[in-house]
């Protein structure tokens, strides 16, 4: 009823979280920042200018949409983006943080797998004037350096219920 994925889908963030997804210029492992058994956090391939570093969070197990999230799956994500948010506020010293997580088409969602979006905002950065004609594709390695910058103040994060 409210799930829009073509018949013989093949959910590329499952394949990321099953291990199973290839190289390339949309997914470089060093792009992972968390994993453990029910959640993972990735900086996306995808990135606008102003406010380089959206890392994306999904739940391990497919799930296409809020509608389909098992509550105790929303907090665990919950519970990991409100760690990257804490750790790119240590690591950039950003002045905001936005949240995002898109369902069904009218809703902007372009891959069959729930994902929430953490993103680092500054002063008059103007996100939501270029959100769509500024994503650009940002190269793995550097995608692999704003890994790395994110990963020691997210050590001081602990999951409430892993």
């Amino acid at each position: 009823m409210h799930n829009h994925a073509p018949s013989g889908y093949i959910c590329p963030l499952c394949m990321i979280a099953q291990g199973r997804a290839p190289a390339s210029e949309m997914f470089a492992p060093t792009d992972v920042l968390y994993q453990d058994s029910a959640v993972l956090a990735l900086v996306s391939a995808f990135q606008w200018p102003k406010n380089p570093g959206n890392v994306v969070v999904i739940p391990f197990d497919h799930y296409e949409n809020i509608y389909d999230l098992p509550l105790h799956l929303a907090c665990r994500v919950h519970d990991l983006v409100r760690g990257i948010a804490l750790a790119m506020k240590i690591a950039w010293d950003c002045d905001g943080i936005s949240t995002r997580q898109h369902n069904e088409p009218a809703g902007n969602q372009d891959v069959w797998h729930y994902h929430q979006h953490v993103t680092p905002r500054y002063e008059g950065d103007a996100f939501y004037a270029t959100y769509v004609e500024a994503k650009a594709l940002m190269p793995p390695e550097k995608r692999a350096a704003y890994a790395s910058e994110l990963r020691v103040p997210l050590v001081r994060w602990s999951p409430a219920a892993a």
